[in-house]
């Protein structure tokens, strides 16, 4: 049996633009498992091995996580290549849920960017190790310690150097390991050959500083390593890489790599620190939720011997049916054996288990707890939770975050419906955060999503892959309602035809809730003496979802609702859960116009970079859509601004900038929360929704 603590899986991670499929192509060079390297604007229409996909490579950007795996000197290593755009941030939720470690690559130049923020949320929220790479030290303006320097402000993170560049931008040469002391050069066509030589005389004095601050560092980790470093002794090479390895596994501190992937420097020394830093899968915790026990938390034990407990992060539908990506957690699973499927409580056998070299497939027998791999034909959804049938355990899904944009689609020929459904279906189930749904006003289908890089994608991949034409509707924002003021309601439904009758009544108040974007709605049920029948509550619940499903303004749902039931009537005959469910529903339907109520809307976060002479033209820009600025910082000639502005505002932006900026000018932008609208717009927005109820 494979030597679990040789095992690593890990993620690549950042801001877009900032190497990391480039990074992530040298990585797979170097441990041998492909023999030339693509770039990532390689011309020829090759792209980088884990660019899979004809969009990704034509767009030069990662849409879809890739998975790969490795082996570096002794250790077994499971990779996954990350989107760095915020449309697809799933991609990055889903794989960080089920890695153990990830390396954060930080480009040398913009250092710690909006979407590094994020992701260094994302890899927070999964409680992930993460080692850093300092890339593109070899482009002008490149500043590590910069960065570093960010990372302690803007990430509230512990860098602790473990290599230093020898030059820098255009004499970037190799760099110096501050463990072992060795100036490391990377020779050959593609700097295969790894050559240790002494530290250039003229950066021993430095390097033997920043050995000292790497020292000082973990020295508060460790008493041992205090007394010697206090009293002048050698420190043992050993004792030191046990010290950071142990103090990154707690995310104490992140150990910093630099380098240029490009211009292959630095990524050997990354590789080992990948082994060296951090955790193998049995050092991490992972819970399930006991479903036979009032959902207890459950330890996972890392140990093939005990039942087996997996997680389908990831679906793909390939030539061969779905692909069903499992992280396993406990036990193993071998080719041929019955697996439960918790949610959908269906008995699976495993018809193929592989391995996946970006589209490449590699067949085995078996996996053990604490691996990656893939199935055929397990049918799942995203976040389903697998076990051997012996335990009933559930893993906690990722978090989801809301689509904030939607297009009305439809097929262009009526002869493509069929193809065009199929799509649909598929890349919903794929994907969690594009939903689809049918307008049943205007009998339109219409698609969410997170933006509009994000549908964009999808409809090519419609056209492409599914030789579907798609007639697309202009972009519209994802608005919901709220009220603003508590309301008593008190119904009775009666409905007295032929035969049995319909009795019920409802009493209780809705009232406004603190917004949360995990929990929108709240039933309380303060139901006393049976006044209404146990058996016909959830019944009621299911009436007031339903009637909140479309608000009272612009049909738009209604969240941050507590609908608290604590009376009601029934009838010994006539009462059913029908009766219920249409009482409640009429309940709410009565009340909430007079509940006050609002139109809410997705407010985005906003940075743009731009040559610091445009910095009037994108504040003015930015005002005019109603944003706020929330901050500008000047960087090495070039202005960074930062502001919350409403999606509604910001459609055909980047257009308007690329012509304020003479193109010069680049932006990111992320869903951060709903706010009201200004009462003058939410005038519009209702006059608009009317006048096309009526067309």
């Amino acid at each position: 049996m494979e030597d679990i603590t040789k095992f690593r899986n890990i993620g690549i991670a950042a801001h877009i633009d900032s190497g990391k499929t480039t990074l992530s192509e040298r990585i797979l060079y170097y441990t041998g498992k492909i023999h030339q390297i693509v770039e990532v604007k390689d011309k020829s229409g090759a792209g980088p091995t884990l660019d899979a996909m004809e969009l990704e490579r034509e767009k030069g950007i990662t849409i879809q996580s890739a998975s790969t795996y490795f082996n570096w000197k002794d250790y077994h290593v499971n990779l996954i290549d990350t989107p760095g755009h915020i449309d697809f941030t799933v991609e990055v939720e889903r794989a960080l849920r089920v890695l153990d470690g990830a390396i954060l690559v930080l480009c040398g130049v913009a250092g710690v960017q909006s979407q590094t923020i994020t992701v260094d949320r994302q890899i927070r929220r999964y409680n992930v190790a993460r080692l850093a790479f300092i890339n593109k030290l070899d482009r002008s303006g490149a500043n590590p310690d910069k960065v570093l320097q960010q990372m302690k402000e803007k990430l509230n993170l512990r860098p602790v150097q473990i290599t230093m560049p020898i030059g820098l931008e255009e004499s970037l040469s190799g760099v110096i390991d501050l463990l072992r002391m060795k100036a490391v050069y990377f020779e050959g066509t593609n700097g295969e050959i790894v050559v240790e030589r002494d530290i250039p005389a003229d950066m021993q004095e430095e390097a033997e500083l920043r050995r000292i601050q790497m020292i000082e560092t973990i020295a508060d980790f460790d008493d041992e390593i205090a007394d010697l470093y206090l009293s002048d002794k050698p420190i043992p090479e050993d004792k030191i890489i046990a010290t950071i390895r142990k103090a990154t596994i707690s995310h104490l501190i992140t150990p910093v790599y630099v380098g240029s992937a490009k211009k292959n420097i630095g990524v050997q020394p990354l590789l080992d620190g990948v082994g060296m830093f951090l955790p193998n899968p049995s050092e991490r915790e992972y819970e399930a939720f006991d479903l036979d026990a009032n959902e207890a938390k459950i330890k996972l034990d890392c140990n093939p011997e005990r039942p087996f407990v997996g997680l389908a992060f990831k679906l793909e539908d390939g030539r061969y049916g779905q692909l069903t990506y499992v992280r396993i957690y406990q036990g193993r699973v071998r080719k041929g054996d019955v697996i439960y499927n918790v949610k959908s409580r269906k008995k699976i056998k495993v018809p193929r288990i592989i391995r996946m070299h970006a589209q490449e497939m590699v067949d085995i027998e078996e996996a053990n707890a604490g691996d990656i791999v893939a199935m055929f034909g397990v049918e799942s959804n995203s976040g389903d939770t697998f076990t051997d049938g012996t335990v009933n355990f559930s893993l906690q899904s990722m978090y989801v975050p809301t689509p904030v944009i939607e297009l009305s689609v439809a097929p262009k020929e009526k002869t493509s419906l069929n193809n065009f459904s199929k799509a649909l279906n598929r890349f919903q189930k794929e994907d969690p955060t594009f939903q689809v749904i049918r307008d049943e006003e205007t009998g339109e289908t219409v698609i969410k999503g997170m933006g509009e890089l994000h549908l964009e994608i999808y409809l090519e991949r419609i056209k492409r892959e599914y030789k579907c034409e798609v007639i697309v509707g202009r972009p519209k924002v994802a608005y919901k309602e709220t009220i603003t003021r508590t309301i008593e309601f008190n119904y009775t439904h009666k409905k007295q035809t032929g035969g049995a009758g319909q009795f019920a009544r409802v009493a209780g108040y809705v009232e406004p809730i603190e917004a949360n974007l995990s929990k929108e709605y709240e039933f309380v049920n303060k139901i006393v003496g049976g006044v209404i029948p146990k058996e016909y509550i959830p019944a009621c619940d299911k009436g007031f979802q339903e009637q909140l499903a479309e608000g009272v303004l612009i049909g738009q749902p209604l969240v941050n609702v507590r609908v608290v039931l604590n009376d009601g009537q029934t009838h010994p005959v006539d009462s059913s859960e029908m009766a219920f469910k249409l009482a409640s529903k009429y309940a709410l339907k009565e009340v909430l116009p007079k509940a006050n109520p609002i139109i809410l809307e997705p407010i985005m976060k906003l940075e743009v970079t731009a040559p610091e002479e445009f910095q009037g033209a994108i504040i003015g820009q930015i005002n005019q859509r109603r944003g706020i600025i929330l901050n500008t910082s000047l960087d090495s000639g070039f202005v960074v601004v930062e502001a919350e502005v409403p999606l509604k505002e910001m459609f055909g932006y980047s257009s308007h900038l690329r012509g304020a900026t003479q193109g010069k000018g680049e932006f990111t932008m992320e869903f951060l929360r709903y706010a009201p609208v200004p009462k003058n717009i939410q005038d519009e927005i209702i006059e608009e929704y009317k006048k096309n109820k009526k067309n």
